[in-house]
């Protein structure tokens, strides 16, 4: 009995997704505006950002995923593309612990708007003159790890010594 009743004290986690969307892209295909062609390996580099901030609304959170995605050519050096994309995630979100939300916004949230992200990467790349790139799977966990971790390290530097 004593396990139902703390059941009903611990609200459930609840997520919806309530849109989704493109804020900001830029594509630009360097190689066509250069004139170059031919075959040419691909190196291909991808930054993530993560932010989300509270919206107006009760329990409305905007969750903004930032990738750059940038391709060289191996031998070369040179661009061949630069995708620029700000993906953006509005969720309702209940149940979850004011010390559990942060990470859960910043990992769980990224996560479920993830496979439209990465569906629209693949079909700009195709549709910028490249074969489809397909992203590999984001480690969110891992990104903000190590994003507390430079928070850390940089305080711990701003931190007069005494």
């Amino acid at each position: 009995m004593a396990e139902n009743g703390e059941a009903q004290q611990q609200p459930q986690v609840q997520m919806n997704i309530l849109a989704q969307f493109i804020r900001d892209m830029s594509f630009e295909n360097v190689m066509a505006q250069k004139g170059t062609g031919g075959e040419v390996q691909p190196d291909v580099s991808v930054q993530v950002n993560l932010d989300a901030k509270k919206r107006s609304a009760e329990n409305q959170y905007e969750v903004v995923t930032k990738l750059t995605v940038e391709s060289k050519n191996k031998e070369s050096g040179n661009v061949l593309f630069v995708l620029e994309l700000e993906y953006v995630g509005v969720f309702n979100i209940v149940g979850v612990p004011e010390d559990q939300l942060h990470p859960f916004l910043l990992i769980e949230c990224p996560r479920m708007t993830f496979p439209f992200l990465r569906r629209i990467v693949s079909d700009v790349t195709r549709d910028g003159g490249f074969p489809p790139l397909n992203l590999d799977n984001i480690d969110f966990v891992g990104i903000y790890r190590n994003e507390l971790a430079r928070r850390q390290s940089e305080a711990a530097a701003a931190a007069p010594t005494q």
